[in-house]
């Protein structure tokens, strides 16, 4: 027996998933675990507010700017390189920031973590895509939302657990210095249970990640810091030059496929309504999760002067019922109309909130139901759509709908903050009691954000219609293949 031969006997799906989802988790954890230890990092460094921007906002846009070149990284070099290559990163900047000794050392290894994330984290949906496929495949689509979710949520009550308790006297360094066992042991698994890739396999298009750099920089980096900055010129004036950067990125990334090379992002996927009108939908019903994250914290802590744990643990609900969409897309199967259903459970979720505000009826009572109706809602959308965008294309096609899929919805988390955080706050600068002020501007914000979900239930609908044949010109598109296309089932 060779060693290929051998190699493929060794791969265990439930192992092989359990390693792959540490990337999203860990990534998505860590970019909200910071949050809660703003203050202490202002007190124990000295760091300006200016820095402690940065120190959220730099790790959200190093992300943001290296998810596609990222996935396309893994199909070059192979996935299980840049998993353990992006995990090594992440956890040795990780440990930097843990050891900063001054708020530049600081922002540098945040940075660098951010660059580690935006490397790991498009590999997990490329290697669902190579090796899974059927329910399997639905059903490992469920578990990596979950970790999304879970992963989130997980780090605003992990950080205000670390910082209340002050492990080990080392205060807000904890939740960096967390991430260091859990990075070593992940990538331990991923040399023992990940299958071993081949070859290099393509030339990575650096033209391509260029430009996409430059785009995603004047889109982000306004975004992320615009708001806070009170949206001085320089912000309306990078968003406005990202939309030439991205058409320039789009043209460069056709003239590349034209001359038969492997572009970054192959264009002519989007082409195809299932792809393009998919992208959209998780894209924008995801974006009000990150947005009521966002605002939920505020209401909480700010209007009702709950904790930071506290905080953290109305969101359980949510991710307990994404948790559990995966099984009830499983069971629905490919109809048409599942994926339009989850944006439709997650706008009642949201319009029931905004209703039960503006009635009078508020708190814990209220939102806990609401948000497993909404946590149920967007897992069921966001499971039965990323099922449908990874089927809609070739398996030698993973790469670029990972790295599509994980950038618009970071990117559309980033507008949803940045929009509906803006909203919110107006909303609270109103005269009258704290509690009752955040209760109306967190009922217009849930309502706005109810009018989102409904938008993304008409993009799923269009996502979802019949069309002749999955592949279009992108079948012809000069794509270099992955190799070895070895599946497994869970």
């Amino acid at each position: 027996m060779d060693t290929m031969d051998r190699a493929k006997r060794r791969i265990h799906p439930g192992l092989l998933l359990a390693v792959l989802l540490t990337g999203p988790f860990m990534a998505q954890a860590d970019a909200t675990i910071v949050n809660v230890a703003v203050p202490s990092v202002h007190a124990g460094l000295g760091a300006s507010g200016a820095v402690l921007q940065l120190v959220v906002g730099g790790y959200l846009i190093a992300v943001a700017m290296l998810l596609i070149t990222g996935a396309r990284l893994g199909q070059a070099y192979g996935y299980r390189r840049a998993f353990v290559a992006g995990v090594s990163v992440f956890t040795l900047a990780s440990l930097a920031c843990g050891l900063a000794p001054d708020p530049a050392v600081l922002v540098i290894a945040r940075i660098l973590q951010g660059a580690g994330a935006g490397l790991m984290f498009p590999q997990t949906m490329t290697g669902i895509q190579l090796h899974f496929t059927g329910q399997d495949r639905v059903r490992a689509i469920g578990r990596y939302a979950l970790a999304l979710s879970s992963g989130a949520v997980s780090g605003q009550i992990l950080g205000g657990v670390l910082v209340s308790a002050d492990v080990a006297g080392l205060g807000w360094r904890a939740v960096f210095l967390v991430n260091v066992p859990v990075g070593v042991a992940a990538v331990a698994a991923a040399l023992r249970f990940l299958p071993a890739d081949g070859g290099r396999e393509a030339r990575l298009d650096l033209a391509g990640a260029g430009l996409l750099a430059v785009a995603a920089l004047l889109l982000v980096v306004p975004l992320t810091l615009g708001s806070s900055a009170g949206w001085p010129p320089w912000a309306w004036a990078c968003l406005a030059a990202s939309l030439p950067a991205t058409a320039a990125f789009a043209a460069a990334e056709n003239r590349v496929a034209r001359t038969g090379r492997p572009p970054l992002l192959t264009m002519d996927l989007l082409r195809i309504p299932a792809v393009r009108w998919g992208l959209v939908t998780m894209a924008v019903a995801t974006s009000t999760y990150y947005a009521l994250m966002f605002t939920l914290a505020q209401y909480l802590q700010g209007g009702l002067g709950r904790s930071p744990v506290v905080s953290g643990l109305t969101l359980v609900p949510w991710v307990a019922a994404f948790g559990l969409a995966g099984q009830v897309v499983r069971r629905l199967g490919a109809r048409r109309w599942v994926p339009a259903a989850g944006c439709l459970l997650l706008a009642v979720a949201f319009a029931g909130i905004s209703a039960g505000l503006f009635g009078g009826f508020g708190g814990e009572a209220l939102l806990v139901p609401m948000f497993g109706l909404g946590g149920l809602g967007l897992g069921i959308e966001f499971a039965a759509q990323a099922g449908r965008l990874t089927a809609a294309v070739e398996p030698r096609y993973a790469a670029d709908i990972s790295g599509a899929s994980s950038t618009l919805i970071q990117v559309g988390g980033a507008i949803g903050v940045a929009a509906i955080g803006a909203l919110y706050l107006a909303g609270t600068r109103g005269s009258g009691a704290p509690a009752m002020v955040s209760a109306h501007a967190f009922a217009v914000t849930t309502g706005v954000l109810a009018g989102i979900a409904l938008l993304a239930a008409a993009a799923a609908w269009r996502a979802s219609a019949p069309a002749p044949s999955p592949i279009t010109r992108a079948e012809r598109a000069p794509v270099a293949s992955f190799g070895p296309r070895s599946r497994v089932g869970s």
